[in-house]
């Protein structure tokens, strides 16, 4: 193996000035006037570069947290091995504890990829086309990739100059592309409104299996928006579960129905509280109105979950920008009978109670993320990683055994359901207003037709 160079935060700009240079001369070869107009916006990307690295130098900030979402149970990033992020709900609104605080720039010198390639390493993801990014935005954006990555590195104790690929791609190729696609939509809903009119808060969902990184993803998005100055909600379809008390009910009214015993499926849920909390949330549209979040607590009644206290629950205040609302089942279309009763006889009751859950939940989502999985299976495994990961932290969480048996009550709806919402979208979505990730087993995307 060839020995790794490293350079000096310096020398490792200077080389990645020259990478650049040489890629747009290979460029101009094909077309003069487009490498004309290229060149103007990497000098612009170059000097951006060197200013922010220089005074990133000797810049040391505390990350803002922002009150985010997290249930206390079934959370966590196979990524992000060093726990620095431990799950709480008891020591702040958000469920989050905040670990140590690393410097970004380390005394010892740079690898040469940390800041040499990123250029052409953002410009080579999957996501590029589908957030209607092109090399040139990157290149004139610069500034705010490098604004944007810097943040989430100290929102997740990471350095800035030492990422591995998995987190680089993490960053630069999902959470800050997916950012942006989301400022977009906002930037059209927001157009619809006159000067002086009250604008209502955009609700983008984000249907995505469990394990896949939803809840993370929605936790970096919602921390973007409010260290650029816009307020935000987060939900999570969890937090409209039945409460410990009607999931008993639940189970006592449709006795040898796997699928309705424990909490997930459709008729799990308290659709009228759910209209009430999205209601009233997009009513947040100026200062000094407020309301509480509903949180669900997953690790109670070890892992069967119920509703958190009130006392816990994290407040927001007007006017909201944006809502972020995800779940394992937002955008299901109800089929017809016979077609789920040939993936499960059970699920011909979950199917019915489905019917409901248009007007309870999808109608008030106005931007759709889709995240598709290329093997279902997989949320055994990562649900497996979570549980895990709560046990190590001292949490109460499922044993192996516990967590085959709670995921194969959810499979099949994900049978049933998932090729027609990928096939066809959310229910009720518009193509305009879609974004559909594939993601490979690591839970990074990738491309795909």
């Amino acid at each position: 193996m060839a020995a790794l160079t490293t350079l000096t935060p310096c020398q490792a700009t200077s080389h990645f000035n020259i990478r650049i240079s040489h890629y747009y001369n290979q460029k101009q070869k094909q077309n003069q006037n487009v490498y004309i107009n290229q060149t103007k916006s990497i000098h612009k990307a170059k000097s951006s570069l060197l200013s922010f690295a220089f005074s990133s130098l000797s810049a040391k900030s505390t990350p803002i947290i922002p009150s985010t979402h997290f249930s206390t149970s079934g959370s966590s990033s196979s990524w992000l091995q060093d726990n620095t992020m431990i799950l709480d709900a008891s020591s702040s609104s958000s469920g989050l504890r905040e670990g140590p605080i690393y410097s970004v720039f380390p005394a010892k010198p740079a690898e040469v990829s940390s800041v040499q390639d990123l250029y052409e390493f953002i410009c080579s993801g999957p996501l590029m086309d589908k957030v209607g990014l092109t090399a040139e935005k990157v290149a004139e954006s610069i500034d705010k990739w490098l604004f944007y990555g810097s943040k989430l590195c100290r929102l997740f104790q990471l350095n800035e100059l030492y990422l591995t690929v998995p987190e680089k791609a993490r960053f630069y190729h999902y959470y800050i592309p997916v950012f942006l696609w989301c400022e977009d939509q906002i930037s059209e809903h927001r157009s619809k409104f006159k000067d002086g009119e009250e604008i209502p808060p955009l609700v983008i969902g984000f249907s995505a299996p469990q394990g896949c990184g939803k809840t993370t993803l929605v936790f970096a998005l919602d921390y973007l928006f409010r260290i650029t100055n816009r307020k935000s909600a987060t939900l999570s379809i969890d937090d409209f579960y039945l409460t410990a008390e009607g999931q008993a009910k639940l189970r006592e009214e449709n006795p040898g129905n796997a699928l309705l015993e424990l909490r997930g499926n459709a008729g799990s849920h308290d659709l009228p509280f759910s209209v009430e909390t999205l209601t009233a949330l997009t009513k947040l549209t100026k200062e000094g109105r407020r309301m509480k979040l509903p949180r669900y607590d997953k690790s109670a009644y070890r892992g069967k979950g119920d509703r958190a206290d009130p006392s816990v629950w994290p407040e927001v205040e007007g006017p909201l920008t944006v809502i972020l609302y995800e779940g394992w089942m937002l955008g299901f279309k109800p089929l017809p009978a016979e077609v789920v009763k040939a993936v499960d006889p059970q699920l011909e009751t979950v199917n019915k109670n489905l019917e409901a859950y248009y007007d309870a939940w999808d109608k008030f989502i106005k931007a759709w993320i889709v995240i598709k999985i290329q093997d279902p299976s997989c949320v055994y495994r990562w649900r497996l990683q979570a549980e895990v990961a709560m046990r190590e932290a001292g949490k109460p969480g499922m044993s192996d055994e516990e967590v085959e048996d709670f995921v194969s009550r959810y499979l099949p709806a994900y049978k049933a359901y998932l090729p027609t919402l990928y096939s066809e979208g959310p229910n009720g979505s518009d193509p305009n207003h879609l974004l559909v990730i594939e993601i490979d087993e690591g839970r990074n995307p990738i491309l795909f037709e």
